[in-house]
């Protein structure tokens, strides 16, 4: 079978190669999956650099997050067990750990459902504990993290401000259901964001970016408002002011999803029927903007790396056109 591999850390379109391999042999309790479609994701950059907090054994194929189909025909959502990632026409995965595939979404909708819904999922109603009518704040509202969380909010009956860094990521924003965008290149987003509340500030500010960003957050979060930190995609990790936590009486919230599967798996379940539901009545959708051959995937990759591309980049390897 063909299957990307990194031999070292690096650049994904430098380290990434194309090669024929056997096919993986599943372990104890993993099931061999035929991939059709492998969404991109940032950790998928940050192993190919080495700065993800999962170092798989060189030579490892990445690839967090498929549609797959197993061998009784069944379309599943799986993260492949590394070292045999998702950027090959076959990966393994735990058995039980299989999602069924929504009716309402094609393989590369249904890929990029996962890891960025899921993690929306639990970090505005487990962690922020969302409620309609507050003011959510989506930093990077147009990337893959950042669209699903948009999603989320509006389907939760939250007002939704989105912070971009392009003017076609502000389109993007908009088309997500955004009600209003903020583009951090053109405008003071502070200023902004007190200008959309009335000076309130947000009740909950979902944060994929860190650095500048959750400064800017610190400043226009709401009295008991709620940040919650997904993640580092600027590369900057703060160090929180936790006197000012106190006299602005706001939380602080970490989310790492996949402690959930270990931790709590039945509630990854229960998450996943909300999204199938929600899928199914056209509330969520994840929004596509580009499906590429196998052979592109590196890269694709380094442009989800770049910061240039807008929602999920999918890698076909099969069942779709």
């Amino acid at each position: 079978m063909q299957a990307w591999q990194v031999h070292e850390n690096g650049e994904p379109s430098e380290v990434m190669r194309l090669a024929d391999v056997e096919r993986p042999t599943p372990g104890d309790g993993q099931v061999l999956l035929k991939v059709r479609a492998a969404n991109i994701n940032f950790p998928d950059v940050l192993m190919c650099r080495g700065h993800y907090q999962v170092r798989p054994p060189l030579p490892f194929t990445p690839g967090v997050e498929i549609c797959g189909e197993t061998e009784d025909g069944r379309r599943v959502i799986a993260n492949p067990a590394l070292p045999h990632g998702g950027f090959a026409e076959y990966a393994v995965a735990d058995a039980a750990a299989l999602l069924p595939a929504p009716d309402a979404l094609d393989d590369a909708e249904a890929a990029a459902l996962h890891i960025g819904y899921q993690t929306g999922w639990f970090g505005l109603h487990r962690r922020a504990r969302l409620e309609a009518g507050e003011t959510l704040l989506v930093h990077a509202a147009a990337g893959g993290v950042g669209s699903a969380a948009v999603q989320l909010g509006k389907a939760a009956g939250a007002t939704v401000i989105g912070v971009v860094g392009a003017p076609e990521k502000a389109a993007a924003a908009r088309d997500l259901g955004c009600d209003v965008v903020i583009d951090r290149r053109a405008e003071d987003v502070v200023g902004a964001v007190k200008e959309a509340t009335g000076g309130r500030g947000a009740d909950v500010i979902y944060d994929p970016v860190g650095g500048d960003a959750y400064t800017q957050s610190t400043k226009v979060v709401a009295f008991e408002g709620r940040i919650v930190v997904v993640g580092f995609a600027s590369g900057t990790i703060p160090s929180p002011g936790l006197n000012h936590a106190l006299v602005k009486n706001y939380a602080i919230l970490g989310l790492h999803w996949g402690l959930y599967n270990t931790k709590n798996p039945k509630l990854v379940q229960h998450c996943h029927e909300q999204l199938t539901e929600m899928a199914a009545r056209g509330a969520i959708k994840p929004l596509i903007s580009e499906r590429v051959p196998l052979g592109e995937a590196a890269a694709a990759v380094q442009r989800v790396g770049d910061g240039v591309t807008t929602g999920r980049v999918a890698v076909l390897t099969g069942g779709e056109a």
